[in-house]
């Protein structure tokens, strides 16, 4: 018999779900009864979505998680964040339904606030920090994504019941055989226009670099909050830098195999995905010794790390990998011997999840 479980998740979905995104979720719905409350536009029977809206309505949260255990009556409630966590552990209350709650760490928690947004979330950063510490503390286990969040966790008082990541489709990248690192001078980002992603130092390393290197291109897939970062770049320099909005998932694939090398500078990452998709094409990667960074990039193995707060560092390390010979293919070769450590089924996800919520209701 599949136990019952309540997916509480800060992602926004869009029904029909696309195949990428629809494998993770039937791999779940074989193990487990799953039911999803979450963001987005419409909803079935699987999935109850509600409109993003004010923080008035993230406050409702706790009413909307009662609502759903007094209906679906779930074993356990995962919780994608401590935030979506706190809210559970409050619906719980409200309900009085005896689910547990199991939080998922997928970043660093204090710099929701800090980094992502609006400057003005700050003025929440007091609030945020404590309702996560307490989250952390009373949900009934967690899981985190990687060694750093694993010692994000440790750091107030609690072991992690498992470490394992997240389900990510990476077929896009694993379809066809990686091609060699090609002698061209370019970079490759692609990533959020948000603070966290440290943009501006993006934006200030890759003018240096351009100096240096006249023949060099910078490649941005990107949008968001900081947009004018990258068109002051683009006005400033627009022949070694190219910017598209968005790209398909074969279509960063395609960019990365044009790439010497990825470029992730980074303030915080829980574990991410564009460094693992990057390894799947075998191309190294230039980032920060930041958050989850330094589990997948091994410094002159794999990739080259600098501080997140150095553009000068970044560019000197860009200008390397560009410059000096072999260095981008032998970054790319570590890689790619990389890549298989990162890379799951979605069977091997859903039975991973399987095993913990069973190990919850014992």
């Amino acid at each position: 018999m599949r136990p019952r479980v309540l997916f509480l998740s800060r992602s926004r979905y869009r029904l029909p779900l696309d195949a990428q995104v629809a494998r993770k979720w039937d791999a779940l719905a074989e193990e487990l009864d799953v039911r999803v409350l979450a963001t987005g536009d419409g909803g079935d029977e699987r999935f109850h979505l509600l409109r993003a809206g004010s923080p008035a309505s993230y406050l409702s949260l706790p009413l909307h998680v009662a609502r759903e255990l007094r209906a679906f009556r779930p074993a356990v409630i995962v919780a994608q964040s401590p935030y979506e966590a706190g809210a559970a552990l409050a619906g719980r209350a409200l309900a009085r339904v005896p689910a547990r709650v199991l939080l998922e760490v997928h970043g660093d928690w204090s710099t929701a606030t800090r980094y992502y947004g609006s400057p003005l979330r700050r003025l929440l950063e007091p609030v945020s920090r404590t309702v996560a510490r307490v989250a952390v503390r009373r949900a009934d286990a967690v899981r985190t994504v990687s060694p750093f969040t694993t010692s994000l966790v440790r750091r107030v008082g609690v072991e992690p019941a498992a470490t394992f990541t997240t389900y990510y489709d990476a077929s896009a990248f694993t379809a066809r055989p990686p091609v060699p690192v090609p002698d061209a001078q370019r970079v490759l980002f692609v990533g959020v226009a948000e603070r966290y992603k440290n943009v501006r130092a993006l934006a200030d390393a890759w003018r240096r670099v351009a100096a240096r290197l006249p023949g060099a291109q910078l490649h941005v897939v990107s949008r968001g909050r900081e947009r004018a970062v990258f068109e002051r770049l683009v006005r400033d320099l627009p022949a070694q830098v190219r910017w598209d909005e968005w790209l398909s998932s074969d279509a960063i694939a395609d960019a990365l195999d044009e790439a010497a090398v990825f470029v992730l500078p980074s303030f915080s990452e829980g574990l991410p995905r564009v460094a693992m998709e990057a390894f799947a094409r075998g191309r190294g990667v230039v980032g920060a010794r930041a958050g989850g960074i330094p589990d997948i990039v091994e410094d002159g193995v794999s990739g080259l790390l600098v501080a997140p707060d150095d553009p000068e560092a970044l560019a000197a390390a860009l200008v390397r990998a560009l410059s000096e010979p072999g260095l981008a293919q032998s970054l790319g070769a570590g890689a790619l011997a990389a890549r298989d450590r990162w890379l799951q089924s979605p069977a091997q996800f859903a039975t991973r999840m399987r095993g913990l919520v069973d190990e919850m209701g014992r």
